[in-house]
């Protein structure tokens, strides 16, 4: 019987796992993929239009992916991966949690906001993009926490400070300051992102202190 916490345990080895593991026509049908979805959003993209793309028979995209939805879903884990990976490649040498933080909120939320199926997405189908973030229970979100948890921890070994709770915290912000622009919190430049977490988010890694 499969568990919420075998789906999340198999999505975290997903995304933590290098971009190595697609053969040549899997990586092929995945990039038509994005293209169309990039171009045409996702509702209206249909497993045919991404196997003229590819430039592959409709069943040969079946064999592989059961449905469009999953074809999207593994769309979504592969890009999910190389966000992560962006992060991680920015906070790798960094000496210090406080110093993953502000740059990994940095990294992360200028990448989320450049991100062309991000963007399409969340231009003309925005209430398309929690139900995808939220499959399998949130096991995406959770997986995503349990990495960069990881990485403030590699920073400061043997620190007791609740990691899941701030990286969890740091993943529903970046979220909500991309489904809800503007405000207060408008954050338009990199110097803006960088003095907020730098004045603001590093705080939850000490929660005790005034």
């Amino acid at each position: 019987m499969t568990t919420d916490a075998s789906i999340r345990e198999g999505l975290r080895a997903r995304l933590a796992a290098p971009d190595t593991g697609a053969d040549d026509l899997d990586t092929r049908i995945l990039d038509a993929a994005l293209a169309e979805f990039e171009t045409y959003g996702l509702r209206r993209v249909s497993v045919e239009d991404v196997a003229k793309r590819a430039g592959v028979a409709r069943t040969t995209i079946y064999r592989r992916f059961t449905n469009k939805e999953q074809l999207l879903q593994a769309v979504i884990l592969r890009e999910c991966r190389r966000f992560l990976t962006a992060i991680s490649e920015a906070t790798e040498d960094l000496a210090s949690p406080e110093d993953a933080v502000v740059e990994g909120f940095v990294v992360g939320l200028r990448s989320a906001r450049t991100h062309p199926l991000l963007a399409r997405v969340l231009q003309s189908e925005p209430e398309a993009f929690l139900p995808q973030l939220s499959m399998n229970g949130g096991a995406v979100m959770l997986a995503a926490r349990d990495i960069l948890a990881d990485r403030l921890r590699r920073a400061r070994p043997g620190d007791a400070e609740d990691h899941d709770t701030v990286a969890e915290v740091l993943l529903r912000l970046a979220v909500s300051l991309l489904l809800v622009p503007g405000g207060g919190l408008a954050l338009d430049s990199e110097d803006a992102m960088r003095t907020f977490a730098r004045d603001y988010l590093t705080r939850m890694l000490h929660p005790g202190r005034a």
